[in-house]
């Protein structure tokens, strides 16, 4: 199997694992949304395959959790959203050089703020929402957090794998 078939395949698998983390054990919230473990593959993949990749994973298997969840009218706003929270990850940690514990904890909270900022935006200003968008941001605090302590515990125990080192290193050659 070549690179680019290689690439391929790591980037559908954890498309798929953001996906499932997303729909698997969805917690309502009173306002109608729902807490869910996908955040912590958004961090964890921006961490692992960069920018580029990061943002393709996470939004694209968070968009597909909206849609396969029925919640069609967040995909567009999830995909980019997402997307682009784990570009800012991957950015911020890329920009440091270095792997350490500290980089990673400041670039996912910078990804994760951003998310709580991105949902805000879109439910108030593209879905007519308005002020009343603001309910959702304790609920996406939450997410966030929990993205940011899953997503590191994950990087930081599983970089050691080879296979998944390899799979980093693959994603980070472009």
């Amino acid at each position: 199997m070549n690179r680019n078939q290689k690439l391929l395949v790591y980037l559908a698998l954890m498309s798929a694992l953001c996906c499932v983390a997303t729909m698997v054990i969805p917690i309502p919230t009173p306002t109608g949304g729902y807490l869910n473990a996908g955040d912590i593959i958004v961090v964890f993949s921006a961490l692992l395959a960069g920018p580029l990749y990061g943002g393709i994973i996470g939004g694209v298997g968070s968009g597909l959790a909206d849609v396969l969840g029925g919640y069609v009218l967040y995909a567009p706003g999830t995909l980019v959203v997402k997307g682009l929270a784990a570009v800012i990850t991957g950015l911020i940690f890329r920009a440091s050089k270095k792997r350490h514990f500290g980089a990673s904890l400041v670039a996912a909270i910078c990804g994760e703020l951003f998310m709580v900022l991105g949902y805000f935006v879109f439910e108030a200003v593209f879905l007519g929402y308005g002020l009343a968008a603001a309910a959702e941001i304790v609920g996406n605090l939450l997410q966030g957090t929990a993205g940011v302590v899953g997503g590191l515990a994950l990087y930081h125990a599983l970089y050691r794998v080879p296979e998944i080192r390899r799979f980093s290193e693959l994603a980070l050659e472009k």
